[in-house]
């Protein structure tokens, strides 16, 4: 395969953008983790903050991967087009394929990211769900074996 300049630069926005949604991410998450550690201050010490806390550890360590691995595609796609114009063919292909597979990797990483954010809301809805599951016994005799009126 044939890589010209137009190759790796067909990357630059896609990677552009990325590296923006990843930015917004980190915003997104510094601002959750700011108004956590207040309510810990406070003194509220809730389980499902403790639990919180946790997960947004890892996905912020994991947004901080995203960025790096795609400001390594960017730079990766930037040697690209120095070694085309210097007309190095080996290591062209090398060094493209090096971009095309951290920018891979990073939307592995922010597809697990995504992942992690899904159970951090599972945290804050079980706040807001009944503790006691029903079932088809307690809706029929109510909670704690109280019958249900008809």
């Amino acid at each position: 395969m044939e890589i010209t300049f137009n190759t790796p630069a067909l990357l630059f926005p896609a990677i552009s953008l990325l590296l923006l949604a990843y930015t917004n991410r980190y915003l997104a998450l510094a601002s959750l983790i700011r108004k956590l550690h207040d309510e810990y201050m406070k003194g509220d010490k809730k389980t499902h903050l403790l639990h919180q806390i946790k997960i947004l550890r890892i996905r912020i360590n994991m947004v901080r991967q995203m960025q790096a691995l795609g400001v390594f595609s960017f730079l990766c796609c930037v040697v690209t087009m120095y070694s085309v114009y210097k007309e190095w063919t080996g290591f062209t292909s090398i060094v493209f394929a090096a971009s095309l597979l951290s920018l891979l990797a990073s939307l592995v990483i922010s597809l697990l990211e995504i992942s992690q954010s899904t159970k951090a809301l599972e945290w804050e809805l079980s706040d807001m769900e009944e503790l006691e599951k029903t079932n088809f016994f307690t809706d029929l005799w109510g909670s704690k074996g109280e019958k249900k009126d008809s």
